[in-house]
């Protein structure tokens, strides 16, 4: 009988096959939501009011997603959760924005809880969106619903389905069906769920990247690729793991546009002008840096920026020795030269990135060398 995580095959020759069809199913997935993130960059953009209204959601993830491939690209290793820890870890390193830094946390959860997997299931990787979500969740300061974090709950919510033999790639193209399906129905929930958005006719642009990444996963496993992000009506429920009827699926804008969405309003619509109050009432910086902390040090980090400042990440990125760990920090603050002090009485920060949030300043992203701290 086959185990419920997906049968083992006694053959290694075609076991290490599967290897590496799924870590080539990996690096297909991350490429095309890379280029998907890109082809939609201006409507996640044109989307985007929360944390801030800075008009970079789409640049961002599509810049820090495109780090993750590549990273993905250069790794030889079949392994899948050392391939997708590896390329989180990197695109931690060089995550961009709220929306980026979240991304890349998820990925690398996502790779540890594939730890063990020989090759992709459904049971398996129900298990590892359960751990990206509890992580991405856990790590920021302030996690608000009707954002992206909703999105990877409802996605993670979505049990293993009974149709197909357990660990088939039936199950599985049944159980990304469903998956989808369920990222769809919070990224609709989000124009309500999310009280900045509410009455405007908008969802959350960090929600709908991250089901552009996700259906990116659904289309890769299947081995096709589409033009673009698909979607379909309804739930996305499957009763036999089978695509959805080619007359069913429509692109992302599309679909969003056809339920009432409006991606690209006119510029005298009442909600333009309420959006670009809010671009217009940002100020301070963003400022990310990767610093060496015990996790005790890191705590005292993340409450000292959480007193001064909002949108706080501290993440592990990877172990150093027993008792260090390499950490990438974001946060949002009015003032740049405090933030940077607290970082500096933990660690030598390093890899430092400050971007204006005011719309005079959004174009403004400027690196910081250390040395120029002391």
């Amino acid at each position: 009988m086959s185990s419920p995580r997906g049968s083992e095959d006694e053959d290694g020759t075609i076991l290490n096959h599967k290897k590496a069809s799924n870590a080539t199913a990996v690096r297909r997935w991350l490429e095309m939501a890379a280029r998907d993130l890109q082809d939609h960059a201006d409507v996640l953009n044109a989307l985007n009011v929360f944390p801030v209204a800075d008009e970079d959601t789409g640049t961002n993830l599509a810049l820090t997603v495109s780090t993750a491939s590549e990273a993905a690209g250069v790794l030889e290793t079949p392994d899948l959760s050392e391939l997708v820890t590896l390329a989180g870890q990197a695109a931690l390193e060089e995550a961009r924005g709220n929306s980026g830094t979240l991304f890349s946390v998820f990925l690398t959860a996502l790779g540890h809880g594939l730890e063990g997997a020989d090759r992709l299931t459904a049971a398996y990787l129900a298990d590892a969106m359960s751990a990206g979500s509890v992580r991405a969740w856990s790590v920021l300061s302030d996690p608000v619903p009707g954002t992206m974090l909703s999105v990877l709950r409802e996605a993670a919510a979505v049990g293993v389905p009974r149709e197909g033999e357990a660990g088939s790639n039936q199950q599985l193209a049944a159980y990304l069906l469903q998956l989808v399906g369920a990222a769809q129905e919070a990224v609709l929930a989000s124009s309500h769920s999310l009280e900045v958005l509410r009455g405007t006719r908008k969802v959350d642009a960090g929600a709908l990247g991250m089901l552009i990444i996700l259906d990116a996963l659904r289309r890769a496993v299947a081995g096709h690729e589409p033009a673009g992000p698909q979607l379909w009506a309804g739930s996305g429920e499957a009763t036999d793991g089978a695509e959805p009827d080619a007359e069913e699926i429509h692109p992302v804008d599309e679909v969003l546009a056809r339920i009432g969405y409006d991606l690209y309003p006119p510029v005298d619509d009442a909600d333009t002008a309420v959006l670009e109050a809010l671009r217009e009432a940002n100020s301070g910086v963003e400022i990310m840096a990767t610093l060496d902390l015990t996790a005790l040090d890191a705590a005292a980090v993340r409450y000292e920026l959480a007193e001064r400042g909002d949108s706080v990440i501290v993440s592990a990125v990877s172990q150093l020795d027993d008792d260090t760990w390499r950490w990438r920090v974001h946060v949002h603050v009015e003032d740049q030269q405090m933030a940077l002090e607290v970082l500096r009485g933990r660690g030598t920060p390093r890899n430092i990135t400050v971007t204006g949030l005011a719309k005079e300043d959004r174009m403004r992203r400027v690196r910081v060398d250390s040395a120029d701290l002391d």
